[in-house]
């Protein structure tokens, strides 16, 4: 059997095999346990072991599929609040980009412990201001400046105290150069940990569908935080983002230098290669099953990234990745 046909395609278990987990089901639980620990934080006694533990759970969910973990953020699969939604897509990228670097087991816990709760400090504000048509004003501004620190007051007032977690929230939007905030810190003192947690944040905020807005393609989305002079990144997250997320991840839905439309679902270790499950043939008849496809292979190419709309297509996770997504 060649490559391009050892792509994942769904396959009906035996009977008696256990059940696959579901990626998808499982990170649609933490944003929904995320959703009540969050708004409720102030009243949690056990606020730090609770968080920790749906961190675990999204690491869990990441070391399943890390495929599928991604294309639930760029097919906008998980449910809930945006304010809420976003943390969990950033936890997500976090983790698959602390996989890549190799981060040992507690630093992973902890970026991803940071990545859930960066922002609770301004969660009562967030839908409010991400729903709006026109710029924040200077009370507005201010709000978003000191969520930082609000964050961690809130954590430090149910009774987190691992240091780590803490300056990681802290600096999630401070920058090398001293030009972020809320203290303006610079490079050496901004860690590795706030740093990956920032530039996870950025991006997932520019692929994610807001009310107001469509998702950015990725390609468009790496580009502008590679080339953003405000804020300059690490060369070496870049590194670590090129090659683990690239311009086209799996759940971004494209069209091939043959017509062909479908979805990238697959990330191969040699490099840039993708597995794609093409849902519509060049004359725009639609595939059923889909037909499984590798670039590289022949003339095989993306020619360019679409939105579903774009692409007049719909489609069910489930029917590209089987049952590690699921509802």
């Amino acid at each position: 059997m060649s490559e391009a046909n050892q792509l994942q395609s769904p396959l009906e278990a035996p009977a008696f095999a256990e059940p696959t987990p579901s990626v998808l089901h499982q990170l649609n639980l933490c944003n929904r346990e995320l959703e009540r620990l969050l708004h409720n934080l102030r009243n949690e006694h056990n606020a730090e072991r609770e968080i920790r533990e749906i961190a675990r759970q999204v690491i869990q969910a990441v070391e399943l599929n890390p495929d599928v973990a991604l294309a639930c953020i760029f097919l906008s699969q998980i449910n809930g609040t945006y304010a809420v939604r976003h943390c969990i897509e950033t936890a997500v990228v976090t983790v698959v980009i602390a996989r890549a670097m190799q981060l040992d087991a507690n630093n992973t816990l902890t970026v991803t412990a940071a990545a859930l709760t960066m922002n609770v400090g301004m969660l009562r504000h967030h839908e409010t201001f991400q729903n709006k048509t026109t710029p924040l004003t200077s009370e507005e501004m201010a709000i978003v400046r000191r969520h930082p620190e609000e964050s961690v007051d809130m954590l430090r007032c149910v009774g987190v105290e691992d240091d780590d977690w803490i300056s990681c929230v802290l600096m999630h939007h401070e920058n090398d150069d001293g030009s972020g905030y809320p203290a303006g810190i610079a490079s050496p003192e901004v860690t590795l940990n706030a740093k990956l947690l920032s530039l996870a944040d950025r991006y997932c905020a520019q692929v994610s569908a807001r009310n107001y807005r469509r998702s950015l393609p990725p390609r468009l989305a790496l580009r502008n935080l590679i080339e953003d002079k405000a804020a300059p990144v690490d060369p070496l997250l870049v590194q670590y983002f090129q090659r683990e997320l690239g311009d086209y991840p799996p759940g971004c839905v494209v069209r091939l230098t043959s017509g062909e439309i479908g979805v990238v679902s697959q990330r191969f270790s040699d490099g840039e290669a993708r597995g794609i499950h093409c849902l519509r043939d060049p004359a725009g008849g639609v595939l059923s099953p889909a037909m499984q496809r590798r670039t590289g292979d022949g003339e095989c190419c993306i020619a360019e990234s679409l939105s579903e709309d774009q692409a007049s297509i719909r489609f069910s996770m489930k029917q590209i990745w089987g049952a590690q997504a699921s509802l």
